[in-house]
């Protein structure tokens, strides 16, 4: 009996032994799993940051576009707007001088001179709204631009 007793005490110690062995590695692969669960997270918090901060930047080159289109077409319209006016009073002078004129070859000079000068002051007028219609959108493209680089070159740093 005295062995019995001896096996039974040695079983015991060695389920006591191999039940701490299994509740430290439990404890272990816990800990591992509770670390890389966090890891995880922090990982997913800092990538829905860096999404929240690109997305802000990229509003911000929309907002940064719009105004500049605005400006441009602003400055389009003013442009439009004194051609306009400038053209009226020319054609009203032009036809002030044109019921002065003594004869039909006056009327013709005057005439031929002032369709001569209108169509100088459109075409000079059509170059200038060109170059700053061409400025603008140069303009407004440009942040959507930087974005679209910085966004290429983050891709590509990230390869």
């Amino acid at each position: 009996m005295a062995d019995s007793a001896e096996t039974v005490k040695k079983t015991v110690e060695t389920v006591k032994a191999t039940a701490e062995k299994t509740t430290a590695q439990a404890e272990k692969f816990q800990a591992a799993g509770a670390k890389a669960f966090r890891e995880g997270v922090d990982k997913s918090i800092a990538g829905v940051a860096e999404l929240n901060a690109e997305g802000k930047k990229n509003l911000e080159a929309l907002v940064a576009s719009a105004t500049a289109a605005q400006k441009g077409a602003e400055t389009l319209s003013a442009a439009s707007l004194a051609y306009g006016k400038k053209s009226w009073e020319d054609g009203v002078a032009a036809a002030q001088s044109l019921t002065a004129a003594r004869s039909v070859q006056e009327l013709i000079e005057l005439q031929t001179s002032w369709a001569k000068s209108a169509a100088e002051t459109y075409l000079s007028e059509v170059s200038k709204m060109t170059d700053v219609f061409t400025a603008s959108v140069k303009d407004s493209f440009k942040p959507i631009n930087e974005r679209v680089t910085a966004s290429v070159e983050k891709f590509q740093a990230a390869r």
